[in-house]
């Protein structure tokens, strides 16, 4: 096949990324555009559909304008369980309600009632949470009865963008595992918890693997982009799976730790292995086939910027005068602190907790605080207190029969030195970092090139584009020791916590 490019793009919380890849691998050009988030009451998270439709257009024509060469295929991801209603006439009925909507814990209560707790384990793989998709349209249906009457489509964030761009209505099998409504084994929606919830199966669009084709490029698209009409765009994945296609976590023995503003841990599985307890997540992979375990806490590299934003504005003025990153200066204050903290603990769960809590009252805290704590102590505490928090769903991964050798390590916390050596001593694996690190969307690219037939599969994609460095960071014995006796501390905060009233 001639030469050409693959595009990438994320419908990303805070905005829309596009990537243009090569077909060996190399980012040629990268574009985004922001858009609000709406909060319209506590707890609430909305975003308006057209608003990402909107980004999307601007991004797109910007990298149409930078393509040196042919566009061969387009891969969608983004943000996972929101809920985008349509009407009959495919109009957006309301706001889309996000990931990190916290309204709908009565619709949770009432699932597992309709459906049965150990019943919705077993076919959908998780439990009932307030930011997977299908209790929102239950919320829809209690909460605002002339929207719920009039809805006839029922859309993940970026399949609202595939339909946009292709005019069809589609989603992938990743993407679809967060809505609580898919049959994990199956792969395809469950006609057990659609009867259960009354929930119509002609709403729910179909569902293909991560590299099918679900459509292409309309001409009114491509008056809109200057992308070429009859361009394929895949069926892509969910953020995280597409972002595992990106460094590589394909096969068996590979996993992922990504640290942004959360922290993931992300294990590729062949087979589903549904966690019995419901900490895990177990989700369908962009991987044709295939599957993965993930562990996630809310407020990983939050709790940092959160650190940053509201007590080091000391710091933030230094930094901005001599030209350095804040962060930089936090760590390096940290880095002075020895290992442990003296004594001193943080609990990152200042949004409420994921995993392994799944109690969105969950909130944060320094125990152990005394007179000799300074800044550089809160601030070596939080790094520590993170690792801690990821250490839950690394041990919970392990339990399920899940051990990668190493972990992938991404997203802008892996940057620092410290936090790399705190987090390889606290977990007690290896980690490794990417040549090029771009996120979901350069694993949705891959993806893009498989169903354009660039490549053969996902492993060929990932052979010739994904680079390892090849230095790892190694856990360090010591302290790993260390680290291990200040964990067994740490797992027993939030239960007395909690037992205290306290959150």
């Amino acid at each position: 096949m001639a030469e050409g490019l693959l595009l990438g793009l994320d419908i990303g919380t805070g905005g829309a990324k596009g990537i243009l890849v090569s077909l060996e691998g190399e980012v040629v050009a990268r574009a985004t555009a922001s858009y609000p988030l709406h909060t319209p009451r506590p707890g609430w998270a909305e975003q308006d559909p057209r608003d990402w439709w909107e980004a999307s257009l601007k991004v797109l024509r910007e990298l149409f304008q930078k393509a040196q060469g042919e566009i061969l295929g387009i891969g969608l991801t983004g943000q996972m369980h929101g809920a985008v209603f349509l009407d009959g006439k495919l109009q957006v009925l309301r706001p889309a309600i996000l990931w990190n909507d916290a309204r709908t814990g009565e619709e949770c209560r009432e699932i597992k009632e309709l459906v049965g707790k150990e019943r919705l384990k077993r076919i959908a793989g998780n439990p009932a949470l307030a930011g997977f998709q299908a209790p929102k349209i239950l919320w829809l249906r209690k909460n605002e009865p002339e929207n719920y009457a009039r809805v006839r489509h029922i859309l993940l964030p970026k399949d609202y963008i595939r339909f946009k761009l292709t005019g069809e209505l589609a989603t992938d099998a990743s993407d679809a595992a967060g809505t609580l409504l898919l049959d994990l084994k199956k792969r395809d929606w469950s006609e057990e918890i659609l009867s259960a919830l009354s929930i119509p199966r002609e709403w729910l669009p179909k569902v293909y693997e991560g590299p099918e084709i679900t459509g292409t490029v309309t001409a009114e698209a491509e008056s809109l982009t200057g992308i070429s009409k009859g361009t394929p765009v895949v069926a892509g994945g969910g953020d995280n799976a597409a972002s595992a296609v990106g460094v590589g976590v394909v096969e068996e023995g590979t996993g992922l730790l990504s640290l942004g503003t959360s922290g993931v841990i992300f294990v590729h599985t062949e087979v589903p292995r549904p966690d019995p307890k419901g900490a895990i997540h177990c989700f369908c992979h962009a991987v044709p086939g295939k599957y993965h375990l993930m562990g996630v806490v809310l407020s990983a590299g939050g709790s940092l910027q959160w650190y940053r934003d509201k007590l080091s504005s000391e710091e933030k003025e230094v930094a901005e005068r001599i030209g350095m990153d804040p962060y930089e200066i936090l760590t390096k204050e940290a880095e002075r602190i020895p290992p442990g903290a003296d004594g001193l603990l943080f609990l990152p769960y200042l949004s409420g907790e994921r995993t392994p809590h799944m109690d969105p009252e969950a909130r944060g805290a320094w125990v152990g605080l005394s007179f000799a704590h300074g800044k550089g102590h809160l601030v070596r505490a939080v790094l520590e207190g993170v690792a801690f928090a990821l250490k839950d769903s690394w041990v919970r991964i392990q339990r399920l029969g899940e051990s990668p050798p190493e972990l992938r390590a991404v997203g802008g916390g892996m940057q620092s030195p410290l936090w790399r050596r705190i987090m390889a001593s606290v977990l007690g694996v290896p980690l490794r970092r990417l040549v090029v690190e771009e996120g979901a969307a350069y694993g949705a690219a891959l993806l893009s090139g498989v169903g354009a037939g660039v490549y053969r599969d996902v492993h060929e994609a990932v052979k010739r584009a994904v680079r390892l460095r090849e230095e790892r960071e190694e856990p360090h014995r010591a302290l790993s020791s260390l680290y291990a006796g200040l964990y067994e501390r740490y797992v027993r905060l939030y239960p007395a916590l909690k037992e205290a009233g306290i959150f």
